[in-house]
């Protein structure tokens, strides 16, 4: 009898075992702090610091392994935005042919430079009827004219299989905007106020003045300085008397003749 008891002791024991064995763990509650930190969220952006850090390494490596080349790539690298940085924008350039025009303006027609005037006038007649486009390229910026204005409601204007073809466009360029200037409008500009249309007459010789030289420069100078000398009485007084006998002598002689005749 005990003996069988104890056999049922211990397979009640085993099947207990085997029911706990077989049964599903409880879940282990954990802090919200780690499931953030085991999400894949994390996990990816530990993954992208993780290789930022890595490249930055190999830059600074290679950098210090080949300072020339780091050099040449640096000074790329601030050119490139330098000239983005003062890329010029549309309305800096609707204010410098503004500034432009008025330049002209205040010129007679008779001494204003052919040239200025005719780019000026075609860069004001494109803005008036809304034909200008500005084109930013990063670095630098194009202004070109259109057909047509971009509020036009022809059908010319709004179909796309009639637009401005590209092998045109480099015909159809009217400046070139970089590092705050626009460079063919100052070019156009360059001596706007001279006609060389007056001096087209005239005999090649005199058509273009050479630079005085060493001595004529010297002796204008002198000139002008010795124009702020004020002129002393006895200078005034001597001059005074030169200007005296001169006159005695000439009316001597005009009266010897008279007096030889008379007698």
């Amino acid at each position: 009898m005990a003996s069988l008891r104890a056999a049922t002791r211990t397979f009640c024991a085993a099947a207990e075992t085997a029911a706990a064995a077989a049964a599903p763990a409880a879940p282990v509650r954990r802090s919200r702090w780690e499931r953030v930190k085991n999400s894949k969220a994390v996990g990816w952006i530990r993954g992208l610091v993780t290789d930022y850090k890595e490249a930055c390494k190999e830059i600074v490596v290679g950098a210090w392994t080949r300072p020339a080349k780091a050099t040449v790539y640096v000074t790329l690298m601030g050119g490139a935005g330098a000239c983005f940085y003062t890329n010029p924008d549309q309305s800096s350039f609707e204010a410098a042919l503004l500034e432009r025009s008025n330049q002209l303006g205040l010129l007679s027609p008779w001494i204003r430079n052919a040239k200025s005037d005719g780019h000026v006038q075609s860069l004001v007649k494109f803005h008036n009827e809304g034909r200008l486009r500005h084109a930013s390229l990063g670095l630098l910026s194009l202004v070109y004219w259109a057909n047509y204005d971009t509020d036009s409601t022809l059908y010319e204007a709004q179909c796309s299989n009639l637009s401005m073809p590209w092998l045109e466009f480099r015909q159809r360029v009217l400046d070139v905007g970089f590092g705050y200037r626009w460079w063919i409008l100052d070019s156009k500009m360059q001596d706007y106020d001279m006609n060389e249309g007056e001096f087209k007459h005239l005999p090649a010789h005199m058509q273009e003045s050479s630079p005085p030289s060493v001595q004529e420069v010297e002796k204008n100078e002198k000139l002008h300085k010795d124009s702020w000398l004020a002129l002393t009485i006895e200078e005034e007084v001597e001059e005074v008397h030169v200007l005296d006998s001169v006159e005695e002598k000439v009316s001597e002689e005009q009266t010897e003749p008279v007096k030889e005749e008379q007698s």
